[in-house]
């Protein structure tokens, strides 16, 4: 058995539980398509509690993201296949996709560039975080859109390049500058925003 049919058979494993457990398809299908909502939500949410160290863990997941993503798309120039739906017969399609290049998997590199950052800077429980991109991987399978090694591959570039921006990017000055600029940037505008209330209420 060829790695093609390794990746085919794998597929129709996971694929296939859609149709013998159908109740579940409205709960990966939320998780394919919608989850990365939350993900957005919760960045804004961490960013915003205004702790420095925090937001040195989003920039630096925000910058391994744009690197995966980008090493994603080289990638995908020297090896590319459309969507299972598109190649392969009686696929268990739950979401709308358009054909396209399905290799490395784009949502798999989102999320696990960012939970895998999270655990690093957080540990502890932030291994929920890995869980949840996990699953995100396993649902773009569920409903038809990835083969697994679209997900592996995106799984295998975030790791890398989280592990290695974690492990440079908060030492170099250039991030600790960066995060010290925005935050007198926002106290300011904090400040403003307080005097102009301020102002305001005793009129």
């Amino acid at each position: 058995m060829d790695i093609s049919e390794v990746n085919i058979s794998l597929f129709r494993l996971v694929n296939d539980l859609g149709k013998e457990h159908p109740f579940l398809n409205p709960l990966f299908s939320f998780i394919a398509e919608y989850m990365v909502f939350l993900l957005a939500l919760s960045v804004l949410f961490i960013w915003f509690t205004r702790d420095t160290d925090n937001r040195i863990m989003i920039l630096c997941a925000s910058i391994a993201f744009i690197c995966a993503f980008t090493i994603g798309k080289v990638a995908g120039a020297f090896h590319s296949n459309y969507q299972p739906f598109v190649e392969l017969g009686e696929v268990n399609k739950l979401i709308h996709k358009e054909k396209d290049n399905s290799f490395p998997s784009d949502h798999t590199i989102l999320f696990f560039s960012y939970c895998i950052s999270f655990w690093l800077f957080k540990r502890g429980w932030s291994i929920l975080w890995v869980l949840l991109a996990v699953l995100v991987g396993v649902s773009r399978i569920w409903v038809g859109v990835h083969y697994p090694f679209d997900v592996l591959a995106g799984v295998l570039i975030s790791l890398a390049v989280s592990t290695f921006i974690y492990l440079t990017f908060p030492k170099l000055k250039v991030i600790q500058t960066t995060i010290k600029i925005y935050e007198k940037c926002e106290n300011m505008l904090l400040y403003r925003f307080k005097r102009k209330e301020n102002k305001s209420k005793n009129f």
